[in-house]
């Protein structure tokens, strides 16, 4: 597969950027008004406050201003129900309520400023029980959704047109081969095609339109693929940079694809941009923190990195670090 690949600076690049909409909205949990700390900023990226509790394999998923960091694995390697809630405007954070299950490897999404997790493992250090539960918050409280057709974990999650889309990931038979369709007001879960190259550890995103896959594994790879439910149909895209698994991506609101972190021998710093109008990559500036199982979430054309681990295996972070791509 030809790769198209792009090294430059970060705002000249974006000054052409065509814009998109961007989602709106307030989320429905109280946080604080502190005044936020002073903030160092790194090659680009800018260091925040660090999340109160330390965690990887995180699920991730942004309500206006706020961003929701959910379940996962704390130290020694214990699943949480834990839900903290980042406020982007005033660099604090409030104490969401509990998961009604401890999950690690969950997947997490947002429509209509309301928050989703979706699947994930159950347990502590062995990743031996995916479950097919799904919550969604309303208000202050989790309300549990429909099970999903079949057991999903270690997957990614994004909307689409009012449905979300889990694509990817591990099912009860190995690495799944269908995407699970949650229609949002009719309450229902359906099937669509699987991601052609199936794996699990990997990043999902949309633009709005389409839904973007890229990395995972096994092996760590650099495929990239893009889902369109208008056709049902997959298509390969021009491959990612850097081949890995253990990332996680988001899209900004002016168009990019953005993955970032991972897990080999080592963690990985780099982050990469699929540029959707131009249909090819770009380097962004490496992560002032590599990990992996992070949650990477984008609030306008400003991408979010919060918790994962600081080293392979059972390492556990709070750093939340942020990078404008406006």
């Amino acid at each position: 597969m030809p790769r198209f690949l792009t090294t430059c600076r970060v705002p000249a690049l974006l000054a052409v950027l065509f814009l998109l909409p961007a989602a709106c909205g307030e989320g429905g949990t109280r946080s604080e008004t502190s005044p936020a700390p002073q903030r160092t900023v790194a090659g680009g990226w800018e260091t925040l406050k660090p999340a109160p509790s330390e965690r990887t394999e995180v699920a991730a998923a942004a309500a206006g201003d706020r961003i929701y960091i959910m379940g996962g694995f704390a130290p020694p390697g214990r699943t949480v129900s834990a839900v903290e809630v980042y406020n982007t405007k005033t660099d604090t954070y409030s104490r969401g309520p509990d998961l009604p299950i401890g999950v690690n490897h969950a997947m997490g999404a947002s429509f209509d400023d309301v928050v989703y997790i979706i699947g994930g493992y159950r347990g502590e250090a062995d990743l031996t029980y995916p479950t097919d539960r799904a919550f969604a918050l309303r208000g202050t409280g989790w309300e549990e959704l429909p099970p999903m057709p079949e057991v999903r974990a270690a997957a990614g999650a994004a909307v689409i047109g009012g449905r979300i889309y889990v694509a990817g990931g591990v099912g009860p038979n190995g690495l799944a081969d269908s995407t699970l369709v949650f229609d949002v007001a009719g309450g229902t879960w359906s099937k669509a095609a699987g991601v052609p190259t199936p794996r699990e550890h990997l990043g999902v995103a949309t633009d709005g339109r389409r839904l973007y896959v890229v990395g995972g594994r096994p092996p760590n790879t650099d495929v990239a693929e893009v889902f369109d439910p208008q056709t049902g149909h997959w298509e390969r895209l021009p491959d990612m940079p850097t081949p890995r698994g253990g990332l996680a991506a988001a899209g900004t609101a002016n168009g990019l694809i953005v993955a970032a972190g991972g897990e080999a021998e080592d963690t990985f710093r780099e982050v990469e941009a699929y540029y959707v109008a131009r249909g090819s990559w770009v380097r962004l500036d490496g992560l002032p923190t590599p990990r992996h199982g992070l949650g990477v979430v984008a609030v306008g054309n400003t991408v979010y990195v919060l918790a994962g681990g600081p080293k392979p295996g059972f390492a556990f972070s709070g750093a939340n670090e942020a990078l404008d791509l406006s």
